[in-house]
């Protein structure tokens, strides 16, 4: 008998999963000859049983597009907000998966989804994850596919506004996505060639970063690019600046400390990019500007080398459900692929290592981590 197959995609859109829709269905029905549906808007389609078959013609010319043709949400199987309440919809869900007769249910998301579908697995379904995330920090994969999208973005963002540096002779604050890891920064930081890259992994003292570009500028450079992760924080008791901070919140300060353009998060968030740059200004007497790339860096089509990992790890997925292989995540690893434990992956994010390659480049190009 064919084998049944759920599909389903959750948490942040990002680059490629498309494809990875299309990698999984095209090889599950034309080598396999699989059943495939797809759950609508991840988990709580699900809960919802809202359904779409991904037939040939429904995978067709998807590889290109980007976003997701099944949509998305947030929703966890074990707090979904139904009306005014917070409920336990996960029977619900395990009901559903049995009506279609599902031999697998292959969910596509980050860490967040990683342990939502790991609750199922424990539940008694059949589970198989995929790693999607453009911050590249899910656990025991060598690549998530979406980062290298996001990367190429925030590179073409950083090489476009160091004209405007030049020429105006400023600090341009670039805020990349990365609230746990510094992937995205460090990665666009290196290929763009930002001057100070600052990421979670490595607190920063903002007059240690204020002195590197007071450095460059004696050295007749007076402009600067520092990439920043959204989660980069500075080091306890070195973020002394108490009137740059009172002056921040003044709205005059505010939009003349900063141009923001496709913010997408939080006041938190554009607060602490904000408050950096105006530390800068009042470090070095440079005028200083913010650019928080936001939903960009996820939007538009994939890039190749997202198709190409989204393919591989699709295909692959089919393969294993053909082999009855579940409970795992399709891990990257080389050119290949790696069916890991999914115990092994929940409650674990990749942070960057401070001797990684990439840190040891950026100290080795004269690039100032702030520490």
């Amino acid at each position: 008998m064919a084998q049944h197959v759920g599909l389903l995609t959750a948490g942040g859109d990002s680059p490629g999963l498309n494809a990875v829709l299309r990698g999984i269905g095209k090889a599950a029905i034309e080598r396999f000859g699989m059943h495939v549906i797809g759950f609508r808007d991840g988990f709580r389609g699900l809960m919802e049983d809202r359904t779409v078959d991904l037939d040939e013609e429904t995978l067709s010319g998807i590889l290109t597009v980007g976003g997701t043709i099944l949509g998305t949400s947030r929703d966890k199987p074990h707090r979904m907000p139904v009306g005014s309440r917070i409920l336990d919809m996960t029977d619900i869900i395990i009901r559903n998966y049995h009506k279609h007769n599902l031999d697998v249910l292959v969910c596509l998301g980050g860490g967040g989804t990683q342990k939502n579908a790991y609750r199922l697995l424990q539940k008694g379904l059949n589970i198989i994850t995929l790693p999607k995330t453009i911050d590249n920090d899910v656990a025991m994969t060598d690549v998530s596919f979406g980062f290298d999208t996001a990367l190429t973005i925030a590179t073409e963002a950083i090489d476009r506004l160091h004209s405007t540096a030049h020429s105006h002779h400023r600090i341009i604050v670039v805020e990349t996505m990365g609230h746990k890891a510094g992937w995205l920064a460090l990665g666009a930081g290196l290929a763009g060639g930002a001057d100070v890259i600052l990421i979670p992994e490595i607190p920063y003292d903002v007059r240690k970063v204020g002195q590197a570009i007071i450095d460059r500028s004696r050295a007749g450079k007076h402009f600067s690019i520092v990439a920043v992760a959204e989660g980069a924080m500075p080091k306890p008791g070195t973020d002394t600046l108490g009137k740059a901070n009172k002056k921040l919140l003044n709205g005059k300060a505010r939009g003349k400390a900063a141009a923001v353009h496709g913010t997408e998060m939080g006041a938190k968030q554009v607060g602490h990019a904000m408050r950096l740059a105006q530390q800068l200004e009042t470090l070095t007497g440079l005028e200083s500007r913010v650019t928080i790339l936001g939903y960009l860096q996820r939007g538009g089509t994939p890039s190749a080398g997202d198709r190409l990992l989204a393919t591989r790890l699709g295909t692959a997925c089919a393969a294993l459900i053909h082999e009855e292989t579940y409970g795992v995540m399709v891990a990257s690893r080389g050119e290949g692929t790696k069916p890991v434990p999914l115990s092994e992956v929940v409650g674990k994010r990749k942070t960057i290592p401070r001797n990684h390659a990439w840190v040891q480049s950026a100290r080795l190009v004269g690039t100032s981590l702030g520490d």
